[in-house]
Formats: structure tokens, C-alpha cells, sequence
């Protein structure tokens, strides 16, 4: 897949995994958020290995993330999205969706996912809608997978 960049004055988005500052990602995900806290940075590598990754950064410093997993064909889900604090309120979220949203391996799949319950103004710009039908969806989901203690 090929490399994309985009800019905006002194901010650029890539997906270019060599850019990616993983131990910055790890503090904020692991330490920031409820959906990964805890998480191994084993874990965040193999992820990370295994997805198309949109790093946003000021100058050289990573100050947001984005993944997505997908088969490129039929599904996308979009996860551990973040912009530092202090970068908030910039239009960046915006700007980082939309570079997710337009990416050329991206587009004419049926279905895109997303769990959020911070940002639901955001993602609704691009589309995304509450479940029509949440009768029909399931999950297996283990919300303390990062905090169990290994078994000796």
C-alpha cells in the first residue's frame, strides 16, 4: 500500500509506520483513554503492525492517531482515535477523519464501524449513524483483557 501525506501548515497526517512515535501512542492510550488503558505495548505493536495507521503530527511531534482494520474490499473499523488535548479545537479531528474517509484503499466498502461515546459530533459529519437496528448486533467483548494478571 502506498505511502500518503497530507499538510497543513506546520501539521501533517502520514501513514507511513516508520513515522509513528509507538511510545507516545502507548502513554496515551494505555494511561488516557477507558477503551485501552492498561494495554501491553506488545499488544499496541501487533496492532499497530496489523492496521492502516494515520499518525497526525506538529512539526516532528506525534500529537494524534488513528487505525483502521480492514479486509479493503467490504469493512473498515476506525479505532484508538486521538488528538492531544492541547492540540484540541484546531479543526485537526476533522482534518484527520476526512484524510481516513478519503483514502483511496478505503472507499466502496459496505460498511465502516466505529465505538465512541466522546465524539459522536464528529464521526455523524462523515456519515456514521447510531446502530439502525442494535437488535441485530453482537459482541464478545472483554473490557479488563489488559488488566488480568498472567496464570502461572
Amino acid at each position: 500500500m502506498e505511502l500518503r501525506e497530507s499538510y497543513k501548515n506546520d501539521f501533517t497526517i502520514s501513514t507511513d509506520k516508520k513515522k509513528l512515535d509507538i511510545e507516545s501512542i502507548h502513554k496515551f492510550l494505555s494511561n488516557e483513554t477507558d477503551w485501552a488503558k492498561g494495554i501491553p505495548i506488545h499488544t499496541l505493536k501487533t496492532s499497530i503492525e496489523n492496521s492502516l495507521n494515520f499518525g497526525l503530527y506538529f512539526k516532528n511531534e506525534q500529537i494524534g492517531f488513528a487505525r483502521i482494520i480492514s479486509d479493503y474490499a467490504t469493512i473498515a473499523y476506525l479505532g484508538d482515535v486521538y488528538i492531544l488535548e492541547k492540540y484540541r479545537g484546531n479543526g485537526l479531528s476533522k482534518w484527520l477523519i476526512h484524510e481516513i474517509m478519503e483514502h483511496p484503499n478505503l472507499q466502496g466498502l459496505r460498511r465502516w464501524i466505529l465505538l465512541t461515546d466522546t465524539a459522536e459530533w464528529l464521526y455523524k459529519k462523515f456519515g456514521f449513524t447510531e446502530l439502525p437496528k442494535p437488535e441485530i448486533y453482537m459482541e464478545k467483548h472483554n473490557p479488563n483483557v489488559y488488566s488480568r494478571k498472567k496464570r502461572v
